[in-house]
């Protein structure tokens, strides 16, 4: 909860920016040279799942785990003189979580190890900054994003780019995304299955452990088409391709025969997600908004994911909009469950991820936008609150909620 003041007070301080800037920006000419406060975004979200299919114990074992988050979204932009408009998203999030599987890497059987509070609790910082430039006479944009991610165990660096072309009628877009991510895992053990003198992982700890890259490339093509005043439609492919080590070596997998390893998978994943988007305004009040996505990867995977959201508008500053996602997986074929991996297999997880299931994910959002602001404060433009509920055909059940909130 203190977490969660201490950010609010933060955006507030950012809304005090965001009046001086809206004081400037009533001042100057529409192309403004300068640059200027545009937006900021305050996202506030918490997370919280329990079951009892844990990967660190080899699919058995509490998956409790509870997750907030907080996210800063400053949006700044200015023209050149040739009227291009330059914008510049920075973001920050932090996540901190709590795992009580993550507890278990350094404790089996009575045998504790210093390692097991650093990964019960940790947190994530992941800073990212966009520059992009839109050509409003030509429909072109183009930008450039350069992204960090760091936890106790893993390190993250990425650089994306984008493009986007609007046709002239401004009825047809395609947009094409690609993005790069040199990641490095410490490959931290459970600690019975540690060699001699090989290290636990932990700050403290100076003995030495080994250290893994997996590197992400991923792609996005969209093509976007208004078909008359009420429908639009999305057509996207994201075709990625990952290599390096994509197990992760504190997921414990039990055999047959008793024995025990850490998982192992394949170094390199194809992934291919087909989707379907769309909007359809049924009337000034209602939007009915659909979702469909095919998955297939090299792993054997393939899942079949659909959505449904309808915003409804009850009044021109509040609406709220129900929504639901069913998600049915064919799972890989190199998963199994607690002790029934065969020791001749060369690849094995009991990661439930992975595996074949239904999931359901049912809530709801509200949206309060008064032309006035929130409370009449001006600037507070508009405020969201979303709640969803979360369940897997393997018990596993979360519950997530989120709190958005708008400066201009």
């Amino acid at each position: 909860m203190m977490r969660f003041i201490q950010l609010v007070i933060l955006a507030m301080y950012f809304s005090v920016l965001s009046s001086f800037a809206q004081h400037m920006r009533d001042s100057i000419p529409y192309y403004n040279r300068k640059l200027r406060l545009e937006e900021i975004n305050f996202v506030s979200g918490y997370y919280r799942q329990d079951g009892n299919n844990s990967a660190v114990t080899g699919g058995i074992g509490t998956q409790n785990l509870a997750d907030a988050s907080g996210v800063i979204d400053i949006k700044l932009s200015k023209y050149d003189k040739k009227y291009r408009n330059h914008s510049l998203d920075i973001k920050l999030g932090i996540d901190d979580y709590t795992s009580a599987s993550s507890a278990h890497i350094g404790h089996i059987e009575g045998l504790d190890d210093v390692l097991s509070a650093a990964s019960r609790h940790d947190r994530r910082i992941y800073p990212s900054v966009t520059w992009s430039v839109n050509n409003p006479k030509s429909g072109l944009t183009y930008g450039l994003t350069g992204y960090y991610s760091h936890e106790y165990h893993y390190e993250s660096r990425g650089l994306g780019l984008e493009f986007s072309q609007l046709s002239r009628d401004q009825n047809r877009e395609f947009s094409f995304k690609g993005k790069v991510y040199l990641d490095t895992w410490a490959d931290i053990l459970p600690v019975e299955l540690r060699p001699p003198g090989y290290g636990s992982g932990n700050v403290d700890d100076p003995t030495p452990i080994d250290h893994s890259p997996r590197n992400s490339f991923s792609t996005l093509f969209l093509l976007s088409q208004v078909i008359n005043r009420r429908m639009q439609v999305a057509l996207i492919a994201e075709p990625s391709y990952q290599h390096g080590l994509l197990a992760i070596k504190i997921h414990r997998v039990y055999f047959i025969d008793g024995s025990e390893k850490v998982e192992n998978l394949p170094n390199s994943r194809y992934k291919l997600p087909i989707s379907l988007r769309t909007n359809y305004f049924l009337t000034d009040r209602v939007i009915i908004r659909s979702f469909y996505r095919f998955y297939v990867d090299n792993w054997g995977i393939n899942a079949h994911t659909a959505e449904l959201e309808v915003p409804f508008k009850i009044t021109p500053f509040f609406s709220v909009s129900p929504f639901y996602r069913l998600h049915m997986q064919h799972g890989t074929r190199y998963f199994a469950p607690y002790g029934m991996h065969t020791i001749d297999e060369p690849f094995y997880t009991s990661d439930y991820d992975l595996s074949t299931m239904t999931s359901n994910y049912l809530g709801g959002n509200v949206r309060i936008a008064p032309p006035r602001g929130i409370l009449g404060w001006n600037h507070l433009n508009a405020i969201e609150l979303r709640y969803g509920h979360y369940l897997q055909s393997n018990g596993l059940n979360a519950d997530s909620f989120g709190l958005g909130l708008t400066w201009r």
